[in-house]
């Protein structure tokens, strides 16, 4: 992996990165809003202690653990990366609350385009701030986006101590699941 210095990586901040996505996904994961590495090198979940790609491969989402570099071969899996945010900081309590519900606005407009079966939301308090839900635990939520479901994740950043690698592979492949039953089985689960 590349070394980047602290100036490189502050010269990414506000940076975008771009999303991997297409039409008819059957999970679109939705980080927090890029981190300077991400930016920096534009591939997705790129800082080295962040646990996406493992906890990826741990559910089985993917047959293989990818390296962020390998984010294009989500696509053949149908898998897909965005963000709740679209500029880039160093950390998110950087964004506004305004920045979020501007997010969420975006992200549903998005998903109306894109029309996954599942939209994965790794954070539960992006998720709060995006969609104004004080309430929402992770797991399955009520909302939708026209035929999209919404299943909110724990956050796999190396700074969300309370979940192992292992507690986020069983959640991220409870999803992994329900986004692999036809449209009534998981209807019926929920």
């Amino acid at each position: 992996m590349t070394r980047f210095t602290a100036a490189e990586l502050e010269a990414a901040r506000d940076r975008l990165a771009p999303d991997v996505v297409a039409a008819g996904l059957q999970v679109l994961f939705c980080g927090i809003n890029p981190g300077l590495m991400t930016a920096a090198t534009g591939h997705h979940f790129a800082r080295p202690g962040n646990r996406f790609w493992p906890v990826l491969h741990l559910s089985s989402f993917t047959p293989r653990l990818l390296k962020p570099s390998e984010q294009g071969e989500l696509l053949s899996y149908g898998l897909g990366i965005t963000n709740v945010v679209a500029r880039a900081t160093a950390r998110a309590d950087e964004l506004s609350a305004n920045e979020y519900r501007e997010g969420g606005r975006l992200l549903a407009a998005k998903v109306g385009r894109l029309r996954p079966r599942w939209l994965a939301v790794v954070g539960v308090t992006a998720y709060r701030a995006a969609f104004d839900d004080r309430r929402a635990v992770i797991g399955p939520q009520e909302r939708t986006f026209g035929s999209t479901r919404v299943w909110v994740l724990p956050n796999p950043s190396g700074l969300n101590a309370h979940w192992t690698a292992t507690t986020m592979a069983e959640e991220f492949g409870r999803l992994r699941e329900a986004a692999s039953e036809g449209p009534r089985e998981a209807a019926q689960d929920q």
